[in-house]
C-alpha cells in the first residue's frame, strides 16, 4: 500500500516528527458542524415516513428505503473515501463529498416523485459518508496521541446531537412545512466548503490504485442482502451471496484491495468492530422505531416525539468532554467494559416498559445515547492505537462500513420483525424485538472481555 500524503513542512511540529494541524480547535469544530448535518441527515427522514408513504402511496417497507438506502451508500462511501485518503489528499476528499451532499438537497428540494426522492437521498449519502470516516484519518493523521481522545469524543458528541437533533429538527418541519424542507437543511454543508478549503493540510496526492469493482461487487451484495428482508425473493438472496463470493475472492487476488484482507485476520481489531457494530445495530434501531412508538402509541405528534429523543442526545453531548478527558488520561479500557453493560441495561429497560410509558422511554433513551457516544468514542480511539499507521485508511475505512451497514441492517430487521408481528398489540411488538436488540448487547460484552483477555496475552 501507499503511504498517506505528506503533509507540508509548515505543519510539522519544531519539537515532533508527527505531523499536527495548525489551527487543530477551529478544524474540529467546524467538522463537528459538518457531522452533525450530515448525522440530522440520516435521522430527520424517520420522522417524514409517514408522509412519504400517504403522499405517494408507497407500502411502509419501500418507504423505509429512504433509511436503508442512504445508510447502505453512507457505509460504502465511508470505506471509499478512507482508502482514497491513502493516496487523494483528504481536502480535496472531504470538499468533494460535501458539494455532492448540498447539491443533491437543492434536487431534493425541488423533487416530486419517490424515484427522486431516493435517488437524492443516494446521491447524499455517497457524498456525506467522507464527513465521519475522514475525521477519523484526519485526527489520527494529525492529532498527537495525547489529545486525540478529546478529538474522536468531540465527533462522537457531534455524531449524537445529529441523531438528537434529527428527530426534533425533522418532526418540527414535517409537521409545520413539508418533507422537501429536510433537503434545505442539508444543503447548508455548502456553507463549509470555504472553511474546508482553508483549514485543512495542503497535502500532495500521491501515486495509488483504487479497486473499483470490489467495492461494486461488496455494495451490490449488501444491498441485496437487505433487500432480501424486506422482499423476501430468493433470487435476491442469491444474487446478494454471490456478489459477496466473488468480492472475497477479489480482495484475496487483486495488489490493491477494497478490503484489506489482513484487517479480518486482526483479532483485536475484528473484536472492537464487532463490538461498535452492537452499538449501532441499538442505536439505529432505536431512532427508527422510538419515533414510531411515540406517534403511534403515544399518539405524539410528530414534534413532540423529536423533543422525547432529544434529552439523550443532549446528554450524551453534555458528558463527551469528560469522556474526552477520562480517555486522554486514563486510556479506553474503563469505557470499554462499562459502555457494553450500559448498552445491554438500556435495551432491557426498553423490552420491559416501550408499551407503557413514554417517561420510561425518554430515560431509558438518555442511558442508551450516552452508552452509544462513549463507546464509539472509545473503540475509535483504541482502533487508531491498535493499527498500523498504513493500515488506518482501510481500517478506520471498514470501521465505519459495517457500523452503518449494521445500522441499515437494524432498520430493515425492525421493519421486517414489525410485518411478521402486526396481530400483536403495538407495545407487545415493539418489546418483542428489544429483547430481540439485548442479545446484541450482550455479543458487545463478550466482545469487550474478549479484547481485554487478548490484551493483557499481547502485554505478556
Amino acid at each position: 500500500m501507499n503511504p498517506p500524503a505528506n503533509p507540508p513542512a509548515e505543519e510539522i511540529s519544531q519539537d515532533s516528527n508527527h505531523p499536527v494541524l495548525a489551527r487543530e480547535g477551529l478544524t474540529i469544530l467546524v467538522f463537528s458542524i459538518a457531522i452533525i448535518l450530515v448525522i440530522m441527515n440520516t435521522a430527520m427522514f424517520n420522522m417524514a415516513l409517514p408522509d412519504v408513504t400517504a403522499e405517494f402511496g408507497i407500502s411502509g417497507t419501500s418507504a423505509s428505503w429512504i433509511v436503508t438506502g442512504y445508510s447502505i451508500m453512507f457505509a460504502i462511501s465511508s470505506i471509499t473515501f478512507s482508502r482514497l485518503s491513502d493516496f487523494v489528499p483528504l481536502r480535496r476528499l472531504l470538499i468533494t463529498g460535501l458539494i455532492a451532499l448540498g447539491l443533491a438537497g437543492v434536487v431534493g428540494f425541488f423533487s416530486q416523485s419517490f424515484v427522486v426522492l431516493l435517488l437524492c437521498r443516494i446521491v447524499q449519502a455517497a457524498g456525506a459518508g467522507g464527513a465521519v470516516s475522514l475525521s477519523m484519518v484526519l485526527f489520527t493523521r494529525y492529532i498527537p496521541l495525547k489529545r486525540r481522545g478529546g478529538a474522536m469524543a468531540t465527533i462522537m458528541s457531534a455524531v449524537s446531537l445529529g441523531l438528537g437533533l434529527g428527530p426534533v429538527v425533522g418532526g418540527l418541519i414535517v409537521e409545520n412545512l413539508s418533507w422537501h424542507w429536510l433537503f434545505a437543511i442539508t444543503a447548508a454543508v455548502l456553507l463549509l466548503v470555504p472553511f474546508f478549503a482553508w483549514l485543512l493540510p495542503k497535502e500532495l496526492p500521491q501515486r495509488g490504485s483504487f479497486d473499483a469493482l470490489g467495492g461494486v461487487l461488496l455494495a451490490v451484495g449488501i444491498t441485496c442482502l437487505l433487500l432480501f428482508l424486506t422482499s423476501r425473493a430468493w433470487i435476491v438472496l442469491l444474487i446478494g451471496i454471490v456478489s459477496l463470493i466473488l468480492f472475497v475472492l477479489r480482495i484475496r487476488k487483486t495488489p490493491d484491495p477494497f478490503v484489506l484482507p489482513s484487517l479480518f485476520a486482526n483479532r483485536r481489531y475484528m473484536l472492537l468492530v464487532l463490538a461498535g457494530m452492537t452499538a449501532y445495530i441499538c442505536n439505529f434501531a432505536t431512532l427508527f422505531l422510538l419515533p414510531q412508538i411515540l406517534t403511534k402509541n403515544f399518539e405524539f405528534t410528530a414534534g413532540y416525539a423529536g423533543l422525547v429523543i432529544f434529552p439523550g442526545s443532549l446528554l450524551a453531548i453534555i458528558a463527551s468532554r469528560k469522556i474526552g478527558r477520562i480517555i486522554d488520561r486514563h486510556g479506553n479500557h474503563g469505557i470499554l467494559r462499562l459502555g457494553p453493560v450500559m448498552l445491554l441495561l438500556s435495551t432491557l429497560l426498553f423490552a420491559l416498559f416501550i408499551g407503557h410509558s413514554w417517561i420510561a422511554a425518554m430515560l431509558t433513551y438518555m442511558i442508551l445515547s450516552l452508552s452509544f457516544a462513549a463507546l464509539s468514542s472509545s473503540l475509535s480511539n483504541e482502533l487508531s492505537r491498535v493499527l498500523p499507521e498504513s493500515f488506518i485508511g482501510s481500517g478506520m475505512g471498514l470501521f465505519q462500513l459495517l457500523q452503518f451497514f449494521s445500522g441499515a441492517f437494524s432498520v430493515a430487521m425492525a421493519t421486517t420483525a414489525l410485518e411478521w408481528q402486526h396481530t400483536l398489540p403495538l407495545g407487545t411488538a415493539y418489546s418483542n424485538i428489544y429483547w430481540g436488540l439485548s442479545v446484541a448487547a450482550v455479543v458487545a460484552i463478550l466482545c469487550a472481555l474478549w479484547y481485554r483477555r487478548h490484551a493483557r496475552l499481547a502485554l505478556g
